[in-house]
């Protein structure tokens, strides 16, 4: 009776394996974002290596048979059946998933609020903007801070890393964004705010910079997709049901052109093919780029005011509910682009300077370049 038990497992192993060597391989997981492990290469020198055997073990993991339906059997096992409150770092609370941030890491802030200092010390501290006080930063929460204590799940020193980044960039104006956003101001499946949901933010960047942002009640909301889904659902492995993804725009923001320095093309604010890539989220000013200029012929007319925007990907929703104060906005994106490079791009004189960053990538900011 043993054997024949043991000859059943290891007939349904090698059912398992055979089907993840033989099926096509998938390249991307749109759940995870990620791409997915690829058949190694056989040869004598990855077997004597043993890199082989590594490869092979990330490739049958990735290429599993049923891989997300046994992620998604896995994740309900972890939630209803052991009562965990997360699966993958990833908790569900009134509603939204979020991801645990913990622990809080001063080293790593300390190591972005450097860069930027260096980019103030290079490009900015001799200029006008420095010298009329043009220079501002604001840090944006991530879902944990409205949702992590309530589930009881641990997370980092929120004012700790508030207060860290005011006393190391002392040499800009700090913007509060606490109080303007809430749990529902964010995807409920995704780390990024709703464009829809942030004007309370926008208007508050808006005082303390000084812009009128006229208009920005009247934006015309543009439901681009009903099916989104965030990659929170993804990590998590959770069934969760996708939400609309809405854009907000007018004729003057229809009106600007966008420029993106790393694909050297012309585009618009939306950028409405990529609904149907890996991230919809791209949308936003086609998503994660080094170099990004806005111009607006309508604010033009009546000013030759710029911005620069150092940020992530939450600058990309952001921008366009600031366009109508500014002739131009940059964004840059400094995990692309090393900062000794700006001054090939970008002429610092006189812009207003705005270091604008999400908890997340402030609490692990390696991916930044230096």
């Amino acid at each position: 009776m043993k054997n024949i038990k043991l000859i059943i497992v290891a007939a349904v192993f090698f059912l398992i394996s055979a089907a993840c060597w033989l099926t096509p391989d998938k390249e991307f997981s749109q759940s995870e974002r990620r791409p997915l492990a690829q058949k190694p290469e056989i040869n004598i020198q990855n077997l004597l290596s043993g890199q082989l055997e590594s490869d092979a073990e990330k490739y049958t993991a990735d290429q599993f048979p049923l891989r997300e339906q046994l992620r998604s059997l896995k994740a309900l096992t972890e939630y209803g059946l052991f009562m965990k409150k997360d699966n993958n770092d990833i908790y569900i609370q009134d509603s939204h998933a979020a991801k645990i941030l913990y622990p809080y890491s001063e080293k790593s802030v300390s190591n972005a609020t450097s860069i930027f200092g260096e980019i103030y010390e290079s490009f900015i501290q001799d200029t006008d903007s420095a010298g009329n006080g043009r220079i501002f930063v604001s840090v944006i929460p991530d879902k944990g801070y409205y949702l992590a204590e309530e589930k009881g799940c641990p997370h980092i020193d929120y004012d700790k890393l508030f207060a860290q980044v005011i006393e190391e960039m002392d040499y800009a104006r700090y913007i509060d964004l606490t109080g303007t956003l809430e749990a529902d101001s964010y995807y409920r499946t995704d780390l990024h705010w709703r464009q829809e949901k942030i004007l309370p933010a926008a208007e508050a960047l808006g005082r303390a910079m000084g812009l009128e942002l006229a208009g920005l009640d009247d934006l015309r909301q543009i439901t681009a997709t009903d099916s989104f889904a965030g990659v929170y659902k993804g990590q998590s492995g959770l069934p969760l049901k996708a939400e609309p993804l809405i854009y907000l725009t007018d004729d003057m923001i229809e009106g600007c052109k966008t420029f993106n320095y790393e694909t050297n093309q012309e585009g618009k604010v939306y950028d409405l093919e990529k609904l149907s890539g890996r991230d919809p989220y791209d949308v936003f000013v086609s998503g994660a780029s080094a170099l990004i200029t806005i111009e607006n012929p309508e604010a033009a007319k009546k000013t030759d005011r710029e911005l620069i925007i150092f940020r992530d990907s939450f600058g990309s929703s952001l921008a366009p509910l600031l366009l109508s104060d500014y002739a131009k906005i940059t964004l840059v994106d400094l995990r692309y682009i090393k900062p000794s490079y700006l001054n090939q791009f970008i002429d610092f004189e006189g812009q207003d300077i705005l270091f604008i960053y999400g908890t997340t990538l402030l609490n692990d900011s390696y991916t930044i370049k230096r």
